[in-house]
């Protein structure tokens, strides 16, 4: 026995072809988009050019890098700026990438271990105080570093530290990144409890919970973690300006610098040949990691 069904309203058209109505207001929201969309590709223009420049002007001489061309494309191509700002210096810039890479390695073992155990506490663990000593830590991430920095260095001082990577590396080790915790505490709240009650029936304690269930979960955030430990630690200028007084323990920061005189004649050139040499590492990891890096974002609640 076969039903009526009243007829429904008119809907879109189902043969392939858009309704009139339907092609309007896919017309006038993409007339809408327009000027965003202008707005984004200046913004992107403006983010761009200084590094376009960079890179064109390391191909320029001197005198053509501050003549006000407008042009980006140099009269005559320099590769030897590339050259001399290689072995230009005391020491070959190999080995202020080579001082870069090794301080930032040490740094990004440091924090993934030391910062997770401490997130791990804070989000498992139960003890005095807790909220306490994590509402401190919170608050150590707005304290100034220079508010730290004549006590830091006449520690490291007194230690006998000074010149040499220590400093620059053991804090990495005593879990002193509170933004990295955080991080961390966000990701690890995440993870079912069920896992730590089972992994507890079976007889595991916090050390074997850690190591077996939420060290492997974590690794979207370790990634993170390390991208941004790696970023941060090779731009840093100031704490290795700080800290490291011999050319042959330079980073590539603390080299580029000393292309430039203030007494007597700065090497442009050369310099910014090497500026753009430095970018490659940085902007191979972010091609290789992007993926990586958004994922453990939007899994840890940093977000916006």
């Amino acid at each position: 026995m076969s039903t009526l069904t009243a007829p429904g309203p008119p809907g879109p058209a189902t043969d392939g072809r858009e309704s009139p109505r339907t092609g309007r207001g896919s017309a006038t929201r993409w007339i809408r988009r327009i000027p965003l969309h202008l707005l984004v590709a200046l913004g992107a223009i403006a983010m761009v050019y200084p590094v376009v420049w960079m890179a064109a002007s390391s191909l320029k001489p001197d005198s053509e890098i501050f003549s006000g061309s407008a042009s980006l494309l140099p009269e005559v191509f320099r590769w030897e700026n590339y050259a001399e700002g290689w072995n230009g210096l005391r020491e070959p810039f190999e080995t202020f990438y080579l001082n870069s890479f090794i301080i930032s390695a040490f740094a990004v073992v440091g924090n993934l271990l030391t910062c997770s155990m401490a997130a791990y506490a804070f989000a498992r663990l139960r003890f005095r105080m807790r909220a306490i000593w994590f509402a401190v830590m919170l608050g150590t991430i707005m304290l100034p570093y220079h508010a730290t920095l004549i006590p830091q260095y006449t520690l490291f001082y007194e230690l006998g530290w000074v010149n040499s990577f220590l400093p620059l590396t053991v804090p990495k080790f005593l879990a002193t990144d509170a933004f990295f915790i955080f991080l961390f505490v966000q990701f690890i709240r995440g993870i079912p409890k069920e896992l730590d009650q089972a992994a507890q029936i079976d007889g595991a304690g916090p050390l074997r919970i850690y190591t077996t269930i939420i060290f492997p979960l974590l690794r979207p955030a370790l990634v993170t973690g390390a991208i941004f430990t790696i970023i941060w630690t090779y731009n840093d200028f100031f704490s290795q300006l700080i800290y490291i007084s011999d050319t042959a323990l330079y980073t590539v920061p603390l080299a580029l610098r000393m292309f430039l005189d203030t007494t007597g004649e700065s090497a442009w050139g050369p310099m910014l040949a090497m500026s753009t040499l430095s970018l490659l590492p940085l902007v191979l990891m972010f091609v290789l990691f992007q993926r990586q890096i958004v994922e453990g974002i939007s899994t840890t609640g940093l977000k916006g």
